[in-house]
């Protein structure tokens, strides 16, 4: 094992730059294939990668470099390989992409059009985030062009009962992305929509000077769901149908009432429209 041999070898490689302020944005080159001569035994150990500390890079500039030709490397191996000679690098070109990196704070909102609720369930709260913004660390390019708020999207469906959850925050490319924290805690409270059908009184607003409307009637039959929750606040009598005539001309024209005094999240599922005249 005294011996002089020749042969190819894989060399682990780590690149040294500013780890603080820049940060690859693509995974960088882990190996190298060189041939080395050397004696027997010192070969047989780096061939199985006993004790062998990677081969190191240095980066001065990390950003400018995009391309390291393999025929450029033996003089920064030559003093990190002790008792083996270089011949050459059989590895052609090493490939590095790295940014400066961007750090800020993002503040957070929840996609509420997006959130699935099982038939007949509806949001019946404001939602909260806690906390409502984190800290991110990334590639500057890509930390620039995250917009805020930052809208998360729940990935539980059929939501049906009161929503208390940890939400991870999730970008485009968030493997490039550090953040503090990675999740937060959701909060809103949820009900089921109660469906009525009830005759609601119409209320003329805005009339033009002088006018005298003809409607043939005081009332108008509407749908609407409410939570079942707010079912003891509703009031039958607070209920109206708004019709506002303001910029009205004179002849017929059709408007669309707007239905008020409905405890809050309910939804309006059905309102005739209506046929003014004076």
């Amino acid at each position: 094992m005294n011996k002089n041999y020749t042969t190819n070898i894989t060399f682990p490689v780590k690149f040294d730059y500013d780890h603080e302020n820049y940060i690859p944005i693509h995974p960088l080159p882990q190996i190298v294939r060189i041939n080395v001569t050397g004696i027997g035994w010192d070969l047989f150990r780096r061939s199985l990668g006993l004790k062998v500390p990677p081969l190191v890079i240095p980066l001065e500039r990390p950003v400018e470099v995009k391309k390291i030709v393999g025929s450029t490397l033996p003089p920064l191996f030559a003093n990190q390989l002790e008792r083996l000679q270089i011949n050459f690098v059989l590895t052609d070109t090493l490939h590095v992409a790295i940014e400066p990196k961007g750090r800020k704070w993002i503040t957070l909102a929840v996609d509420t059009p997006s959130i699935l609720f099982k038939n007949g369930y509806i949001m019946t709260s404001k939602p909260t985030i806690t906390p409502d913004s984190i800290f991110i660390e990334g590639p500057w390019k890509l930390v620039k062009s995250i917009s805020e708020p930052l809208y998360l999207k729940l990935p539980q469906r059929n939501i049906d009962e009161n929503f208390h959850n940890e939400v991870e925050v999730q970008f485009v490319n968030s493997e490039l992305i550090r953040r503090n924290p990675p999740t937060v805690h959701v909060n809103f409270e949820v009900d089921l929509l109660r469906q009525m059908t009830d005759s609601i009184r119409v209320v003329l607003i805005n009339l033009p000077k002088g006018a005298r409307p003809s409607l043939g009637f005081r009332r108008l039959p509407c749908t609407f769901a409410i939570p079942q929750r707010a079912m003891n606040t509703y009031h039958r009598d607070s209920l109206k149908a708004i019709v506002d005539l303001g910029n009205f001309s004179r002849g017929v024209k059709r408007v669309q009432p707007v239905l008020q005094g409905l405890p809050p999240y309910s939804k309006v599922i059905k309102v005739d429209s209506l046929y003014i005249k004076f």
